[in-house]
Parts: structure tokens; C-alpha cells; sequence
């Protein structure tokens, strides 16, 4: 790695990266998701969450180095409305192959790309909702906002798998969060 690939790459050990599109409603579950954590959730200081949006490649510059990466977002499937996929291994990169849209392709180079060149992430799970609208609109439907909160549960249940347990935040200091 060169001194301008070093001053590029910031580099978190576990990182929990929420895509997707927020102005289609249920597309930005991963967004969404990411926000709930951070505001119900401390989190030790080498755990970055970040709000990848529909960044697609530009999230190289910051996964690269991370050793734990847990991907939140929405996902289409063959399952009814509200099922909760988990992929790992493998798998993370043939869910990629069935892309929803733009920011996942985006997501499957950089994670392609990083294996190429030798900079693999060591562990990388894909914990996602098969979404009921992704319609233009800027709130998660009933339904997903619904279940927002126990499937931010489950990621946090996989964070503990790797043995990072983050704090639940008293309700009084969520707001300032």
C-alpha cells in the first residue's frame, strides 16, 4: 500500500454500514436501521456505524482495513414482505449478484475489489428485510418502521457474535445522542 492509499483509507476494526435509498421509502431500511442504533445503542470507539446511503464505490475509502463488517439493508427475495436474510461467507457476494438496485451494485465492487487486491474483509455479514413499499416517500412504511426496532435487536445480536456488546442508552439521553 502506497502513503496516499494510507492517508485514503480510514480504518475502523468492525464497521456497521447501513445502504439503501431513503427516499424510497423502504429502500433505506439500512440507512434507517443504522440511525436506530445509534440513537437506542453506545458503542465501543472501534465500532464505526455509517450511513452509506447509495454511496456504491466511493465506500472503499471507508471499509478498507476493517476486519468485521456487518451490512444492513433491504432486501428484495423471493420471501413474503418483512423476512429478515442473513447472509455470510459466500453468500454475501451471490446476494449481490441479485442486485435491488444501484448501491448494491456499488457495494459488490467495492467488496469484489477489495478481494482482488488482496484486502478481504476477514468477516462480512449481510443482515436484511424484505421491504413491503419501495415507493418515493421519505418515512419507512408502517410495517418496516414497525419492525425497525427488533431487527436492529439482530444486528446487534450479530455484533455480539463477534464479541462486541454495545450498551443500551438510558431513554432519557436517546434524544441527545
Amino acid at each position: 500500500m502506497s502513503v496516499i492509499d494510507d492517508q485514503l483509507v480510514a480504518v475502523a476494526p468492525v464497521t456497521v454500514l447501513g445502504i439503501g435509498n431513503i427516499i424510497l421509502r423502504d429502500e433505506g431500511f439500512g440507512v434507517r436501521a443504522v440511525e436506530y442504533l445509534e440513537e437506542h445503542f453506545h458503542f465501543p470507539h472501534d465500532v464505526r456505524l455509517l450511513d452509506g446511503g447509495t454511496l456504491g464505490p466511493e465506500l472503499l475509502h471507508f471499509v478498507t482495513g476493517t476486519q468485521k463488517l456487518l451490512i444492513l439493508d433491504a432486501v428484495a427475495g423471493d420471501a413474503p414482505a418483512g423476512t429478515v436474510y442473513r447472509f455470510e461467507d459466500d453468500a454475501v457476494m451471490a446476494h449481490f449478484q441479485e442486485k435491488m438496485s444501484s448501491h448494491e451494485i456499488g457495494i459488490q465492487d467495492v467488496l469484489a475489489w477489495l478481494t482482488v487486491t488482496e484486502r478481504a474483509i476477514p468477516n462480512v455479514v449481510v443482515l436484511g428485510m424484505q421491504p413491503y413499499e419501495v415507493t418515493a416517500g421519505l418515512s419507512l412504511s408502517p410495517e418496516m418502521a414497525a419492525a425497525l426496532p427488533h431487527f436492529a435487536h439482530r444486528a446487534v445480536e450479530e455484533l455480539v457474535r463477534w464479541g462486541i456488546v454495545p450498551a443500551e442508552r438510558p431513554k432519557q439521553s436517546r434524544q441527545s445522542a
